[in-house]
């Protein structure tokens, strides 16, 4: 994807005095790398030359969803805390190679080899303990819609665990995908946050759909999942 094309497909899910979420497409870096390509940071920074712009997640680049910014120095660290205490809800659809059971979890222990820069599952203690929650939402005769919920957001943490329970995420030929995609996205959307907002306090919710081309055509039009927002997985409780 060019810079002109990045810039034009680039939609505001919310925006205010303090706070920026996009629907980043596939293709794009959050920020600069050694591509050279142009990122999500400097289309922002573009647009917005005079504002503070903070960066307190990421997605990878082949991923499309919702990010959040900062347009301020006091959300900046309240939302950096938010992040790092568990407060922020996030959510995601995944396409999979084959069919999940309907509810599952995924334990393992996560190694990070900045070398290679991918994830690994350790062996015996190696590695950060992590979890990935998740449940199949549809499902079609190659593939199944599912959706995600990371506890902790570890580098590559989705796209590994799926790969090691046998169910690759469709395209990502790094983590065991039979074929990758002629624009090398992979079938991963971050499609919901929730959190409160750092001034106001009020709570705030993003619902993005995944694209409407591609893989996620199978399955018919995408909305807001069905109890999307509701459950928590992580302890059980019932939310919204």
């Amino acid at each position: 994807m060019s810079s002109t094309d990045a810039r034009d497909d680039l939609a505001i899910l919310f925006q205010d005095d303090h706070l920026l979420v996009l629907n980043k497409p596939s293709g794009i870096p959050v920020q600069d790398d050694q591509s050279g390509d142009t990122s999500l940071m400097a289309i922002v920074k573009d647009r917005l030359p005079k504002g503070p712009v903070g960066l307190v997640h990421r997605l990878d680049r082949p991923v499309s969803g919702a990010v959040l910014m900062t347009l301020s120095r006091e959300a900046e660290k309240a939302m950096h805390e938010a992040f790092r205490d568990g407060r922020v809800d996030k959510r995601y659809l995944a396409v999979v190679h084959g069919r999940p059971v309907d509810h599952f979890v995924l334990e393992h222990r996560l190694v990070h080899d900045k070398r290679r820069h991918r994830a690994r599952i350790g062996s015996g203690d190696e590695g950060r303990l992590v979890r990935l929650h998740g449940r199949v939402v549809r499902t079609g005769e190659r593939y199944s819609l599912v959706e995600l919920v990371p506890e902790e957001g570890a580098f590559h943490q989705i796209r590994a665990q799926l790969a090691a329970a046998g169910h690759p995420i469709k395209g990502d030929v790094k983590y065991g995908a039979r074929r990758g995609e002629r624009d090398r996205s992979i079938a991963l959307h971050a499609s919901w946050l929730r959190f409160d907002h750092p001034v106001a306090g009020l709570p705030i919710e993003v619902v993005v759909p995944p694209p409407i081309s591609g893989i996620w055509s199978l399955f018919g039009p995408i909305g807001r999942i069905e109890g999307q927002g509701r459950s928590d997985y992580r302890n059980g409780r019932q939310r919204g």
